[in-house]
């Protein structure tokens, strides 16, 4: 199926292997995977990075309040729906012609908690209450590209006054060599949070190729060694940096403000191939 978005062509390709799942691509670039039947089956790598996140940051089970920036086929609202009951979730999605197309095709559990706002990220971001969510995750792409207003420290500050204390966010981040976007990054969020860690492919954290890290954030203690040996031992293994090693990555990069921010870099031609 492939149908005009307002992001572009978005299309729903179904999975081989899984008779009620499904990829979402827009303008090529694939933006999520939804199993009906599974909604706790996670594909993509920075997805299951981002699942053991939602593992970790509460007891088994426990209800969260959710907020996602960035919607796509919805695939992190479902899992948390289905891995954590009774847990209330707030995606805002630009993309209004997006947004239904998935509530049509895929269409979410009826008994799921979820409310879904076609807007802005951070104009939604702006009308939650203080301290609402437990965990934001921000995933927002626009051709590819994270937009510049979602990478800067004023954007992050909003982020903080949303996640009550104790809670956490939690950001798909994409680049390349040299990493410039990826480290500033890290440096932005150090602004604003006091405990961070980073989970990504060795290869991406070595500068070798284009890809995805998972960037989590909080003002409490991060359960960094059950997170890394989970993503270590995940079929699509990666690594954790966190503390002295992370800083070093970073090396020394600026944190981005408001009036400087640019868009992530775009993905290399052929990258999605």
């Amino acid at each position: 199926m492939v149908e005009t978005v307002d992001g572009g062509l978005a299309e729903l390709m179904p999975d081989p292997d899984r008779p009620r799942a499904w990829t979402l691509l827009v303008d090529g670039a694939p933006q999520s995977h939804v199993d009906l039947d599974d909604p706790a089956y996670l594909d993509f790598s920075y997805q299951r990075r981002l699942g053991h996140v939602i593992d970790l940051i509460a007891a088994p089970g426990r209800p969260l309040q959710a907020v996602h920036l960035g919607g796509g086929a919805f695939t992190l609202a479902r899992y948390v729906a289905g891995t954590r009951p009774r847990s209330v979730q707030q995606i805002v999605e630009r993309d209004a012609a997006l947004v239904q197309l998935v509530r049509r095709e895929l269409p979410l559990d009826p008994g799921a908690r979820i409310r879904v706002r076609s807007t802005d990220a951070r104009e939604g971001l702006a009308k939650i209450p203080d301290g609402w969510a437990d965990l934001v995750i921000a995933d927002v792409f626009s051709a590819a590209r994270t937009p510049a207003h979602l990478t800067s420290v004023e954007f992050l500050e909003d982020v903080r006054r949303v996640v009550r204390p104790g809670g956490h966010y939690a950001a798909n981040l994409a680049d390349g060599p040299p990493l410039a976007h990826l480290r500033g990054q890290i440096a932005t969020a150090a602004t604003v949070f006091p405990e961070l860690a980073l989970a990504a492919d060795p290869a991406v954290l070595r500068g070798k190729r284009f890809g995805n890290a998972v960037l989590v954030a909080s003002d409490a203690a991060l359960p960094v060694a059950e997170l890394t040996r989970r993503i270590a031992s995940d079929p699509h293994p990666g690594r954790v940096e966190h503390g002295r090693a992370l800083a070093d990555f970073t090396g020394g990069a600026a944190a981005v403000r408001d009036a400087a921010a640019v868009a992530s870099p775009a993905p290399p031609p052929g990258v999605f191939r």
